[in-house]
């Protein structure tokens, strides 16, 4: 009698199944709300399928094999049926419109990077090889940052060398015209040994040509610990080189004079264009100049709080302009602000 129960239960349970399939078989939509109606009707937790998985729990255990099987079987073909009718109307759409709006976009290019964030990003990468980590600073200063810490008295004729832009006077607030500013904020934060390159934004009060603007960039640095020498700078200087310009580059110092440094000098290197023999970019010199550099004057270190009788130091600065028109044989300063497309264009390549 128990085994009559059973084999009746299941039966019935595949009566149910057989019943909804034809219902499924037999579903049409005009619309494709109804499709969505037709979906939770048979597919959601609470439709036609969704109770007979409820009913299911009420199955013998020797009869879920063959009830299982055939309302998965039921579920994959509602789903199949759903989506073949949603398809339709989205073909239909498609038919109407003369729009896919399933299929990808038209591929946007992407942009490529500045050439003078190319070079910025060169050598940054030369100097954390050499164990320099980067600084930053704010681009509006003070006098005692800009000046007066790097050993710019009040009325110093040095202060000349620089076209400055004050936004204020008393105290004096200027947009920097180096970023020598940032080094002396790091040696007023940081006590030796400090190893740090300063990448920046400058601005100076100059007439804008070929070779000049009032807005350039620049990488300086500075490296102070004990018994540091003019020799450290130049070893470092020819390995930054070796590097940017390639292995055969020289390099040459020449004196100089800065407020800040004490010894200084001018920095050439060998012409990669012409090797060296003299062309029209060298001015025929095999030499192209492209940065000054000095060990640290013991006053700049004092003002900071950094005793110069136990340490020494040496910094460095270059035009960021400068060396990429160099290294990229432009001429005229102004095609890196006037965001041409057709001059960035040309370093895709280089990106």
């Amino acid at each position: 009698m128990i085994i009559f129960a059973v084999q009746f239960y299941k039966r019935k349970m595949l009566d149910k199944i057989k019943a909804l399939h034809n219902e499924i078989d037999a579903a049409v939509a005009s619309s494709i709300d109804e499709v969505d109606e037709l979906r939770i009707k048979f597919i959601s937790k609470k439709g036609s399928i969704g109770r007979l998985f409820a009913d299911f729990k009420n199955i013998p255990a020797e009869q879920k094999k063959d009830v299982g099987q055939a309302i998965n079987t039921l579920k994959n073909y509602a789903l199949e049926k759903i989506n073949l009718l949603k398809e339709s109307f989205d073909a239909s759409e498609i038919g109407e419109s003369g729009l896919d709006l399933t299929m990808p976009g038209e591929p946007m290019k992407l942009g490529t990077r500045h050439p003078l964030a190319l070079v910025k990003n060169e050598i940054i990468g030369i100097f954390a090889r050499l164990g320099f980590t980067v600084a930053e600073g704010p681009e509006i200063e003070d006098d005692w940052h800009v000046f007066s810490a790097l050993n710019f008295p009040p009325e110093h004729p040095a202060r000349d060398m620089q076209d400055t832009f004050f936004i204020e006077k008393d105290p004096d607030v200027l947009l920097r015209t180096h970023t020598s500013s940032v080094q002396i904020r790091v040696m007023e934060q940081t006590a030796p040994p400090i190893r740090s390159i300063f990448p920046g934004r400058v601005f100076r009060n100059e007439a804008i040509s070929a070779r000049s603007h009032c807005i350039f960039h620049q990488i300086e640095g500075l490296y102070v610990d004990e018994n540091v020498s003019f020799a450290d700078l130049k070893q470092t200087l020819l390995q930054f080189s070796k590097e940017l310009f390639g292995e055969e580059t020289k390099i040459r110092l020449r004196p100089s004079y800065f407020p800040f440094t004490e010894p200084s000098a001018e920095m050439d290197v060998s012409c990669s264009i012409c090797g060296g023999k003299g062309c029209n970019v060298c001015k025929y010199t095999g030499w192209l100049e492209i940065l000054g550099c000095g060990m640290v004057d013991p006053n700049v270190l004092e003002g900071c709080n950094i005793d110069s009788k136990k340490y020494t130091g040496f910094a460095f600065g270059m035009g960021i302009e400068r060396i990429t028109m160099l290294r990229y044989g432009i001429k005229d300063i102004r095609h890196f602000f006037e965001n041409d497309v057709r001059f960035l264009k040309q370093f895709e390549s280089a990106t």
